[in-house]
């Protein structure tokens, strides 16, 4: 996630939130990157934000010793390595925690509590407007959504990998990288409905992928060379189909996730312009949309084990 400056959706300091009763004003709650801000008294190393999606930030922070207040989203939390026992105190309950490579934290959007952790912490946070999670639960065929189960290091590998992956797997392409987060968020907004709800739901297997004629006219939208909207949205609004639902009919058809298929159509693009042109690394970087040559030539490496230079003299 290349780092960027952050703009917080809530302008200015938060305001305290305003109670009735036991009651906190959504209103009033700040969003979950200006209070995370406001606790962990720096910024983050990288920060990706899709306003209608959700927020992934990659945190290093010193000790915490403070109450993260009342948040309008939810927040989920993964660590990359390392184990560190922290206190979590909400009212007369206390949590004691070890963060691990394998667990979450999840904080449900209005709860509040005090965070003890007594040293520098590495985490990925995710955070997912109640929206989202409405959206994805709608399109996935659920009732409306239970109110999602606070949770403190909780062993979940499954969700933990997915977070992680986020902050791990962008490749310097503005379309690769959008159509990651749009599908990883929507995964992800689907564990925790699966994993950390209330009243956990399954969701049925997909039955069938894409019409021939859809299939085609996604891939159409895929390989354009021109500033074409590949976006989820996008996609899933040509087929007719909600943005879960052509995930997955999509990679029932093609095995292939929407950006693993535009990610392995650039690397063969990228293979034949090494091949058969003698247009310079610089340039074929630019034409494949990447944002310079140093992550395009990551990008190629990556997946193929060499440098684009390498390749190219190894094929000639």
């Amino acid at each position: 996630m290349s780092k960027q400056v952050i703009r917080h959706r809530s302008e200015g300091p938060p305001s305290a939130p305003e109670v009735h009763g036991n009651h906190v004003q959504i209103a009033a709650r700040p969003h979950a990157d200006a209070e995370m801000t406001r606790v962990l008294k720096t910024a983050p190393l990288r920060m990706a934000s899709d306003p209608s999606n959700g927020v992934i930030a990659y945190w290093r922070h010193e000790a915490v010793h403070d109450v993260v207040g009342p948040m309008a989203d939810h927040v989920l939390m993964a660590f990359p390595s390392g184990s560190l026992r922290f206190e979590r105190r909400s009212g007369k309950s206390v949590v004691m925690g070890t963060t691990r490579c394998g667990a979450v934290t999840v904080i449900p959007a209005g709860s509040s509590s005090r965070w003890d952790i007594p040293e520098p912490l590495n985490v990925v946070h995710l955070y997912l407007p109640q929206t989202t999670l409405q959206r994805v639960a709608l399109e996935a065929g659920m009732a409306a959504p239970a109110d999602l189960v606070e949770r403190s290091a909780h062993p979940d590998p499954i969700t933990s990998r997915l977070l992680l992956s986020a902050a791990d797997v962008l490749e310097g392409s503005a379309a690769l990288d959008s159509l990651f987060r749009q599908q990883v968020t929507d995964l992800l907004a689907t564990r925790l409905l699966i994993a950390h709800a209330g009243s956990p739901v399954t969701i049925q297997p997909v039955i069938g992928g894409l019409s021939s004629t859809v299939l085609r006219r996604a891939i159409e939208r895929l390989r354009s060379d021109s500033d074409a909207d590949v976006s989820l949205a996008a996609l899933a609004s040509d087929a007719g189909l909600s943005r879960f639902h052509f995930c997955r009919a999509f990679k029932e058809s093609t095995g292939l996730s929407p950006h693993a298929w535009l990610r392995q159509h650039q690397l063969e693009q990228a293979m034949n312009m090494l091949r058969n042109t003698d247009d310079g690394i610089v340039s074929i970087a630019a034409a494949l949309g990447y944002s310079s040559q140093t992550a395009f030539a990551a990008a190629f490496r990556k997946l193929t084990g060499e440098t684009p230079s390498d390749w190219r003299r190894r094929m000639r």
